[in-house]
């Protein structure tokens, strides 16, 4: 049985709640597949979720972001395409001049081929982004014996993580994108198979603050 869906409008979006509020301003940045403000209404609307894009509190204006550099808000942005869904999905290299981070929440390797690994194809897109990064976040959904399985969901196994970020030298590894059902122990268990890689690796948590050179 379905229950009531409450949601206190005064509390903010559920992944973004800064942004929800009288007073703020923000530009929401997708990758170019048509009008932004109607791609993302697709999604945020009733009966899927309480409110439009119209309804948001403060100032957002809906912007359509093409692949290659882009200069936002002070810093150089590169977006390059990834495999995932049927949609449209960028990965992202940031750098303030000093320092850089790669970030590709949403990945599917496996759907260019096996890769050397069997783990998905190491493409042109990945190591572009995460080339020598000071940190990388990057989908790990599945670990290495779930992907075949589950592959096609669209998104990456660690082992694809840590393997590209070796070969890409970043200097930091957080996995993420974690699977619902993952408890803090098997997650613990996960980082723990790649304490002997030659990459720090990490898994990504809710209140994480980085310090970056």
């Amino acid at each position: 049985m379905l229950g009531h869906l409450h949601w206190d409008h005064t509390q903010g979006l559920p992944f973004f709640g800064a942004g929800n509020r009288p007073g703020s301003e923000v530009k929401l940045y997708a990758p170019a597949q048509g009008d932004t403000k109607v791609v993302v209404g697709g999604f945020m609307s009733p009966p899927y979720f309480p409110i439009t894009p119209d309804e948001l509190l403060g100032s957002w204006s809906f912007l359509a972001l093409q692949a290659g550099k882009a200069g936002i808000a002070g810093f150089s942005v590169l977006a390059l395409d990834v495999p995932h869904g049927p949609g449209r999905t960028f990965g992202f290299r940031i750098s303030d001049g000093l320092s850089s981070m790669a970030y590709i929440s949403d990945h599917c390797p496996t759907k260019l081929g096996d890769g050397p690994e069997g783990l998905g194809e190491y493409h042109e897109s990945a190591p572009a982004l995460c080339r020598e990064c000071d940190v990388m976040f990057h989908d790990a959904q599945y670990t290495d014996e779930e992907l075949p399985a589950r592959a096609s969901f669209g998104h990456a196994s660690a082992g694809y993580a840590v393997g590209l970020a070796v070969a890409a030298r970043a200097r930091r590894l957080l996995l993420f994108h974690h699977d619902p059902a993952r408890t803090d122990q098997q997650i613990d268990e996960i980082v723990h198979r790649y304490a002997d890689a030659p990459v720090v690796v990490e898994a990504a948590t809710e209140g994480m603050t980085l310090d970056l050179p």
